[in-house]
């Protein structure tokens, strides 16, 4: 067994529940296979893979046996965790039951393949499991030639049903390519920029999405679906039509116990969707409810918490946490959050995809800044600034050196603003994302002086405020605000006032009316 193999059997053993560890080995406790499960508890034990260790602790194992134990362990772990799930994960019942028949069938016993397969039909549809209910038609037909029952009136009802059900799982297709298209476009540039953005992403929308007729559409198509034209409306910032789909998305779940156990990924996305858009549009009080219903998850039983789960629901929880304290501008108890979560937290970052990476790193750069923290603020900034992965989310690539500039003027660094300023320029006008949002802002810090006067300063932050008001009714430019609340930052030097009582004002008017 290679190292890469051995690597694989240490980090899967590794990442087992008690639970399943101990389902392992009393699984294999007693048989002939129990140096197995000797094998299994010596890796267990090991802080990093050691063969000679391995042959050490159990002089029974010779070297040259050893890389077929692993392998063949490797392969009983994995039968193990099916074995273990089967009872709360549909989909793994579904295909041993399909697995069951195919057995049957090739043994000659008809009938109890008949059966099964019966079964499995029944809890595809339940399930609403497109896919291994065209698996289940296929059986379906080949049982044909074996049985009287049905006749000719069977065979048109297996062929229609197997034609229906590959529509389904055809749009499914078309609806989730499309989605994955925009997808890969958004986490290169972000929001749309300009017209043209528009016009080149809503041309890819329309050229590629079918006709369809939603009313006789299944779950799983509604699912896919709504979340292209949650990814479609969020793209193109028109927040209010996300929000209506991700609404009419978790209403598919709710009170359907079957399909969040065996859609739970799903479901978990689908409550972030929809606390995106409750957040984009400040909506509190519906956000602290989709909140609730995301942690409650924490408190499923554990065979539906995998660590992919796990992971997700502490992203999502973890971001959002953070997004209600910048709704209410309590920027302190965020930066007391963070202190208290810093020891693990480099380590969460590397379990995150580059995207969600980059988006965690520039909301703790703007939670520090809120706190008047810009030191640690320009670090959190230069972890993105300084980074290889420049054309994932561009855009806020761009947003970083502007906060990174801004963080720079507040700590005094005038002798670092003109270059900053160049090379902020100069990325901007690479990344073809240098609008007159940006243009404001950097010519008013180049323009600083550090003999101008209190009063002309404050001047000057009125104008750039009242010229960034109006960008803020333009389609693409009000993108720039949905980054940092500049405009909350303007009127606290025009107010010296410190910028967290600024956004804090700001939301107690705004619960007031939610």
């Amino acid at each position: 067994m290679s190292k890469e193999r051995s690597d694989s059997l240490f980090l899967l053993i590794k990442s087992l529940k008690k639970s399943e560890k101990r389902y392992f080995k009393l699984s294999n406790e007693g048989t002939d296979d129990a140096k197995y499960s000797r094998l299994f508890s010596i890796i267990d034990q090991q802080k990093h893979f050691d063969d000679e260790e391995i042959l050490t602790k159990d002089p029974e194992l010779k070297p040259q046996q050893l890389s077929n134990l692993k392998a063949h362990l490797y392969t009983k772990i994995l039968d193990t965790l099916r074995d273990y799930n089967s009872s709360t994960l549909p989909n793994i019942r579904i295909r041993d039951m399909v697995d069951h028949a195919e057995i049957l069938f090739n043994k000659s016993l008809y009938t109890q393949c008949a059966d099964i397969i019966k079964k499995a039909k029944k809890l595809a549809i339940k399930s609403d499991n497109l896919e291994m209910q065209l698996e289940i038609l296929k059986w379906e037909k080949q049982m044909l030639t074996h049985s009287t029952k049905g006749g000719l009136e069977r065979t048109n009802k297996i062929i229609r049903e197997t034609e229906e059900t590959t529509t389904r799982i055809n749009h499914i297709n078309s609806f989730s390519n499309l989605q994955y298209k925009l997808q890969a476009m958004y986490k290169k540039i972000g929001f749309i920029r300009h017209e043209n953005d528009f016009n080149e992403i809503n041309a890819v929308f329309t050229a590629n999405l079918p006709q369809f007729d939603k009313s006789t559409f299944s779950v799983s198509e509604k699912i896919s679906l709504y979340n292209l034209y949650i990814g479609y409306y969020f793209f193109i910032q028109d927040f209010e039509r996300g929000y209506e789909y991700a609404n009419k998305l978790v209403a598919l779940f709710t009170g359907n116990k079957t399909l969040i156990q065996s859609r739970l990924e799903t479901y978990i996305s689908s409550l972030n969707h929809l606390l995106i858009a409750q957040n984009k549009l400040l909506r509190y009080r519906e956000f602290q409810n989709t909140t609730r219903e995301l942690r409650a998850l924490n408190n499923l039983p554990s065979a539906y918490l995998n660590e992919n789960i796990r992971l997700k629901l502490q992203k999502y929880t973890f971001v959002h946490e953070f997004n209600r304290l910048f709704m209410k501008g309590d920027f302190q108890r965020g930066v007391d959050l963070m202190d208290r979560i810093m020891p693990g937290i480099e380590h969460f970052a590397l379990q995150l995809d580059p995207h969600s990476r980059v988006i965690m790193y520039f909301k703790t750069a703007c939670l520090y800044f809120g706190n008047n923290d810009f030191k640690t603020a320009i670090i959190w900034l230069n972890k993105i600034i300084n980074s290889h992965e420049v054309d994932v989310r561009e855009d806020i690539h761009g947003f970083a050196r502007i906060v990174n500039l801004i963080s720079h003027y507040e700590l005094g660094n005038m002798e670092l603003i003109e270059y900053y300023v160049r090379s902020t320029y100069r990325f901007l006008l690479k990344k073809e994302d240098l609008h007159q949002f940006q243009k404001y802002i950097l010519n008013f810090l180049v323009r600083l002086k550090t003999n101008i006067t209190e009063q002309e300063l404050k001047k000057r932050f009125e104008t750039l405020r009242d010229n960034l008001l109006m960008l803020s009714k333009d389609p693409y430019e009000k993108r720039a605000f949905l980054y940092f609340d500049i405009i909350s930052w303007l009127e606290s030097k025009i107010e010296n006032r410190p910028v967290q009582d600024i956004i804090q004002e700001k939301a107690s008017v705004r619960l007031t009316m939610d």
